[in-house]
């Protein structure tokens, strides 16, 4: 019998060897929305998410101020992904559950300067009228067990199509430029499958510590900010 640990091992492999669109199609019932309108639609709301985004950059470059926003990255969850989650979380296998009970199947990460910056953008973006948030997890002032910190809002953006106005959700992530750094290495090393538990452990805590020093330079940093923009 195959422990929880090799059940959880093989549905995450699934993000790395990935599933066809095939194998995919097969897994879902009740498909009536092709695929490739499907994630067309998801791809319509990062191109909404990210330009509104880039005008706020600009908006504060022509007021004068520097740019908030280092670089914007965005992803659509791949098939594997995407299974692994109806698996994990006992969704049933059809596109209206998959978009009703999937949030972040569009993602958009913006990575900023300072931890100012985070709050201000995202205060900005949420007053626009045609953003509804749905829901909002700051791991920067709560930061995860691990360490993790980033602010998350799971909004929905209306995309207009043809014939229809459709509202869509995504994931949006933002975090300074060292948050971005310590998440990017933690999440390479954290399904290291050859190490033994001791020795994970040890690493998990090492992983603290990096994180918990990032948090200090983004704190320094933002000090020396405030005190350059006082005089």
């Amino acid at each position: 019998m195959n422990s929880n640990n090799d059940v959880i091992r093989k549905l995450h492999e699934l993000t790395e060897a990935d599933m066809s669109e095939a194998e995919f199609l097969q897994s879902v019932e009740n498909n009536m929305i092709p695929m490739q309108q499907f994630f067309t639609y998801y791809r319509c709301a990062i191109m909404e998410i990210e330009t509104k985004f880039r005008v706020l950059n600009e908006q504060f470059s022509l007021n004068g101020e520097s740019n908030p926003i280092e670089f914007i990255q965005s992803r659509i969850k791949s098939y594997g992904s995407i299974f692994r989650k109806i698996m994990t979380n006992h969704i049933p296998r059809n596109v209206e559950a998959i978009e009703r009970d999937i949030n972040d199947i569009a993602g958009i990460r913006v990575v900023c300067s300072f931890v100012q910056d985070i709050y201000r953008l995202a205060d900005c973006f949420l007053r626009q009228d045609d953003i509804t948030l749905i829901e909002k997890k700051d791991y920067i002032n709560n930061p995860k067990p691990n360490g993790y910190r980033s602010l998350h809002l799971i909004v929905a953006v209306p995309i207009f199509l043809e014939n229809e106005k459709r509202l869509v959700k995504a994931e949006v992530q933002l975090r300074t430029i060292a948050m971005d750094f310590w998440a990017s290495l933690e999440h390479k090393l954290r399904y290291k499958k050859d190490l033994p538990p001791y020795q994970l452990n040890l690493l998990a805590d090492d992983l603290k510590k990096c994180a918990d020093q990032s948090a200090e330079w983004d704190r320094r940093m933002q000090d020396i900010k405030n005190i350059l923009e006082s005089n």
